[in-house]
């Protein structure tokens, strides 16, 4: 046996137990003799689809458990200490000092208040006890290295003037400022498009061989844990049913649940896209410039082209997709096609200009234009139940007559999106990733729309559960003829659902055609990196 073999275990989780108290008063078990460990220096991927309690796990480490949960037990020990029951102090030593994590969602993680460099260089100071110009001058470095451009002049940046992908680098930033002995990286990918994940996934290789770090890896991409992990765990309801070496349980999976896992891939469906069809949605010259301000009289110096001159024309039972790295414009691309922010050019939607609409006319041609955010949880309100959720709209736009016809249409939405009407008066904290997110489209499509624009609609989901949103949004594709723009970093899924594609880079469109001939014949150089970047991490 080698040292690796033989050496204890950094980490050792025994027969984990978690239930959590349900809304009636009862208690139902989330986690059940859950046993698990890593070496120093090992990457172990814990695998499974959401709600499986693969979060809850990473979570009980650091015991950041909320506060409906209870641990019933088991034991965690790091490097030989039982640290299940530990006190403030040591706690507050582990956290970010020893054991860094990166958190699955950014936006609600990073504190909106405080500046990027605030949120970096506290738990410098904390930890390290660092002078401000010090932890200033590491916080450039680490953000320099998880691949922010210009990081100085990010320092002063808050959460929400950073994109998705921007945000989930400070996260990495954070998690590794203090060069922990163990990393727990809760989905950190996810916002990442297909060259930064390459980037990202290179640089933990790296610190983990420079630190001999270990890192425990729950994501729903088996592409990045073939490439990343040691071995591999895959939960499902709340147990551990199988653990085995990497390569062994790529090459021979023995549990029925593993094998259906990794069968799980959003391939293109054999359809006919319907030809001709009203035009949906046209634009032509499309700019979006976000003025550079500075002096004491806040003049405009220069101008950020965040989108820059895009055209693009969409048609009824068809899809564009839109791909391109994190902070090239396709988010911001969206919000102007919806007239949620200003911009300039010409927007048709179905033969109205949506830029001469006044507010009144505004309103009533929002209802056949609807949007699917990236993070459902942020954009689900948690105040309120999924059935005022899913309904808020209707009486806005004077589709139902009283109480009890909203309650009907809502509850046959929610059944049309795969969810079960029942539980329509939960809130959306008691939901998994996945039914969130189907809750966000049952918001959307309840209005009719003609045009559904998704951003990163499955970016957050497991390889399983991302299959079960693609299919349900084909059904719906079919059964209501509605257009799709359809923004991802995940070039397997634009492959596998859009009939078009445009390739955005710094605000611009690199290339624009069908999709599977761009795949087969990129044009560009860019194109071709991201191709070549998304087949590394698949």
């Amino acid at each position: 046996m080698n040292k690796k073999e033989t050496a204890a275990p950094l980490l050792e989780i025994t027969n984990l137990a978690v239930r959590f108290r349900d809304t009636d008063g009862g208690e139902a078990a989330v986690l059940r003799g859950v046993s698990l460990s890593l070496r120093r220096g090992e990457t172990v991927a814990l695998v499974g689809e959401s709600g499986c309690g693969k979060s809850v796990t990473a979570l009980s480490i650091l015991q950041l458990l909320p506060a409906a949960a209870r641990h019933s037990g088991g034991g965690i020990r790091f490097n030989g200490r039982e640290i299940t029951g530990a006190g403030k102090a040591e706690l507050r030593a582990l956290r970010g000092g020893r054991i860094g994590m990166i958190f699955q969602e950014p936006m609600t993680s990073l504190n909106p208040l405080h500046t990027v460099e605030k949120q970096i260089g506290e738990t410098l100071i904390l930890h390290r006890a660092m002078s401000g110009a010090a932890a200033r001058r590491r916080t450039v470095e680490l953000l320099a290295r998880v691949g922010i451009d210009e990081p100085q002049k990010r320092l002063k940046a808050h959460p929400h003037q950073l994109s998705g992908g921007q945000r989930q680098r400070v996260m990495i930033a954070m998690a590794l400022a203090n060069r922990p002995d163990l990393l727990i990286a809760d989905e950190p990918t996810t916002a990442l498009d297909v060259t930064t994940q390459a980037r990202i996934l290179k640089l933990l290789r790296d610190l983990r061989r420079e630190l001999r770090m270990s890192m425990l890896l729950v994501t729903h991409d088996l592409g990045i844990v073939r490439n990343m992990a040691d071995r591999v765990a895959v939960m499902k309801d709340g147990a551990i049913v199988e653990n085995a070496a990497a390569g062994q349980l790529f090459n021979s999976p023995q549990h029925p649940y593993t094998r259906r896992l990794l069968g799980a891939a959003p391939g293109r469906a054999p359809r006919k896209p319907p030809a001709g069809g009203e035009e949906i949605l046209r634009a032509r010259n499309m700019r979006v410039w976000f003025p550079v301000k500075k002096g004491i009289l806040r003049r405009t110096v220069d101008h950020i082209r965040a989108v820059d001159g895009v055209d693009l024309s969409l048609r009824a039972g068809r899809t564009v997709g839109v791909v391109g790295e994190s902070g090239c414009g396709k988010t911001t691309l969206a919000l102007a096609l919806l007239r949620l922010i200003k911009s300039s050019g010409e927007i048709t939607f179905r033969g109205r200009d949506l830029r001469a609409a006044e507010r009144k006319n505004l309103r009533k041609l929002r209802r056949g234009m609807q949007i699917v955010f990236q993070d459902p949880y942020a954009s689900l309100s948690p105040r309120l139940s999924v059935a005022d959720i899913v309904g808020e709209g209707l009486p806005v736009h004077g589709l139902c007559r009283d109480a009890g016809e909203r309650e009907q249409l809502v509850a046959a939405t929610l059944a049309e999106t795969g969810l079960d009407p029942g539980l329509r008066h939960r809130h959306p904290h008691e939901f998994s990733g996945g039914q969130r997110q189907r809750i966000a489209i049952a918001r959307a499509i309840i209005l009719r729309p003609k045009l559904l624009i998704l951003d990163e609609p499955t970016s957050a989901l497991d390889a399983s559960v991302q299959v079960q949103i693609i299919q349900l949004l084909r059904d719906l594709q079919a059964r209501h003829n509605l257009a799709y723009l359809f923004i991802t970093h995940d070039l397997r899924i634009i492959r596998a659902v859009s009939d078009e594609m445009i390739v955005m880079r710094a605000g611009a469109v690199l290339e624009h055609g069908a999709t599977e001939t761009i795949f087969q014949n990129p044009a560009h150089d860019y194109t071709r990196a991201l191709v070549n970047a998304a087949t590394v991490t698949i």
